[in-house]
C-alpha cells in the first residue's frame, strides 16, 4: 500500500506530516514534528497532532489551514511516520539526517 505522505506547515506554525487525501483535499492521520535541543544537536520528535490528549494518530486537517507545503519530505521522516501509524517496522537504507548540517535526528 502506497501513501502520499506530505510535510506541511499550518497557519498556527505547527509542522505536520500525514497522508494526503486528494479527494477530500486534507491531511489524514496527522502527526506533529517538534524539535528538541540536546547536547548532540537537535532531535526531532514525531507525536500525534492531538498529543497529549490523543495517543494515536487519527483525524484530519483541511488543506485550508496549510500555510506552506514542503516540496520534499525526507524518506526517513516518511518511514518513521508510517511505522508510527501502522506499528510496522520498515527497513531503511541507512539515511542519517545528523550529517545534513543541522544535526537532526528522528526518534
Amino acid at each position: 500500500m502506497s501513501y502520499d505522505i506530505r510535510l506541511v506547515k499550518l497557519v498556527s506554525g505547527d509542522m505536520v506530516v500525514g497522508k494526503f487525501d486528494t479527494a477530500a483535499n486534507r491531511i489524514e492521520d496527522p502527526a506533529t514534528i517538534q524539535a528538541m535541543p540536546t547536547q548532540q544537536g537537535t532531535q526531532m520528535v514525531l507525536l500525534p497532532f492531538g498529543y497529549p490528549f490523543d495517543q494515536e494518530m487519527h483525524g484530519w486537517i483541511s488543506m485550508d489551514h496549510v500555510l506552506f507545503e514542503y516540496k520534499h519530505c525526507p524518506e526517513e521522516l516518511k518511514n518513521k511516520y508510517i511505522e508510527a501509524v501502522t506499528n510496522i517496522s520498515l527497513s531503511s537504507g541507512g539515511l542519517d539526517l545528523s550529517s545534513t548540517g543541522g544535526g537532526l535526528k528522528l526518534v
